[in-house]
């Protein structure tokens, strides 16, 4: 049984890093250790698994089925052993996730950093990006995401919601006057963000509306900034307006028709283990929203 596992780790590394040294690397073992397991492994099968040049190292079609049946194989033993290491070691070790660029900024970070105090052995990463990164080829655990999810092989697990709000500054108020529906935003000097489409509720309905503006950027602090100076109206997760509206440097706008509150979602590979780490920092956000 030992004999048909040998070279299959090795095997698989070359196949997905395309290089023999690079593979070696991967494994933290010696460029000819790889290439003696692979040479071995197609002298027991019988067939050739790679085309080599001195420049390049490509998969040969029976050295593609045989990854494609390999991968899942390996992958399934790897969460084996991740589970038993997980069950003995408890809160401890390493895991990245991704996040919106504010979100993380704003809410993820400071949760992440008392999680990583109160556990001294954890060890994370955190990607903020506005794309929705691939997780399985960015090496990532864990995905924070906002909104609708597309449909996707991804597992979900929902941790709450925020609401968006629209506001504007006094001033600019009183220059320009209220908006009192909609489509009065039309006559509007408006700050767009990531998205031109603004979303509302109209008669129970969710509405979307296309918006314009002379300013626009994909930072929420820049267009709460912006909205503060008098420059326009912003639509904006309601975490950056709590203060700012108490204190009256902004005012809330068309409440009646503020929409239906976005779903925070927690996304990880359906094929990998979760480890207690990663749990624990998802009921951590989950606990804190």
């Amino acid at each position: 049984m030992k004999a048909q596992w040998e070279g299959i780790s090795e095997f698989v590394a070359v196949a997905e890093a395309g290089s023999f040294t690079l593979a070696g690397q991967r494994l933290a073992i010696s460029t000819a250790q790889v290439s003696r397991q692979v040479s071995a492994l197609e002298v027991r099968l019988g067939t050739q698994l790679f085309y080599r040049t001195t420049r390049r190292v490509s998969l040969t079609d029976q050295g593609q089925q045989f990854y494609e049946h390999c991968r899942p194989l390996l992958a399934g033993l790897e969460e084996a052993q991740r589970m038993l290491t997980d069950q003995q070691e408890g809160l401890r070790g390493r895991f990245r996730l991704t996040a919106p660029v504010n979100f993380g900024e704003q809410i993820l970070a400071p949760i992440l950093a008392g999680f990583c105090a109160q556990y001294p052995e954890v060890k994370a990463e955190m990607v903020l990006s506005n794309q929705r990164l691939d997780l399985i080829q960015e090496g990532l655990d864990l995905a924070i995401r906002i909104g609708d999810l597309p449909d996707s092989t991804m597992k979900a697990r929902r941790l709450g919601t925020r609401e968006l709000a629209l506001c504007a500054s006094p001033e600019y108020l009183t220059g320009m006057g209220t908006p009192d529906s909609v489509a009065s935003l039309a006559a509007h000097r408006c700050l767009v963000g990531t998205s031109d489409t603004w979303r509302f509720q109209v008669d129970g309905q969710p509405v979307s509306w296309k918006v314009e503006g002379a300013f626009r950027c994909n930072s929420g602090v820049a267009l709460l900034e912006a909205a503060q100076r008098g420059l326009g109206i912003a639509q904006l997760p309601e975490h950056y307006l709590k203060a700012a509206i108490a204190d009256g440097q902004l005012v809330a706008l068309l409440e009646p028709f503020r929409p239906d509150p976005e779903n925070i979602w927690a996304c990880y590979p359906p094929n990998r283990h979760v480890t207690a780490t990663v749990r624990g920092f998802i009921e951590a956000v989950e606990s804190a929203l």
